[in-house]
């Protein structure tokens, strides 16, 4: 069962964080968090949306295939949807380890990044 959402990620061009920053967090008002030390040296940044979370990364030359931009389902068994996925031949691809989560990305049909989270 997918239980909600946990975060979603948009992009901005690379070096350009400042100016997003003025834009989501000044213009906007939305506050910007701490990102995990794990994923500090990656660019972009953070912000709280209510009790949701967007992700601000960065990437120039966008393609659907490629880009960083997702949709991260929050689930109550990832092993059962790990499961699901690959029985329907879909490739999971392990993402970078966040502390105190559980994770896996894939790409749909249509190549948009896809992840499933479940906190541990």
């Amino acid at each position: 069962m997918i239980l909600g959402l946990h975060h979603v990620q948009i992009t901005i061009p690379k070096g350009s964080e400042n100016e997003g920053k003025d834009f989501y967090c000044r213009l906007l008002g939305l506050p910007e968090m701490e990102k995990p030390d794990s994923l500090k040296g990656r660019g972009g940044f953070w912000l709280k949306v209510g009790d949701r979370d967007v992700h601000v990364g960065t990437e120039d030359g966008v393609d659907r295939s490629k880009t960083k931009a997702h949709l991260a389902y929050q689930v109550d068994d990832i092993s059962t949807w790990r499961n699901v996925l690959e029985k329907h031949n879909i490739q999971i691809l392990e993402g970078i380890p966040i502390p105190g989560f559980e994770r896996f990305e894939f790409r749909d049909p249509f190549g948009n990044r896809v992840e499933m989270i479940q906190a541990v």
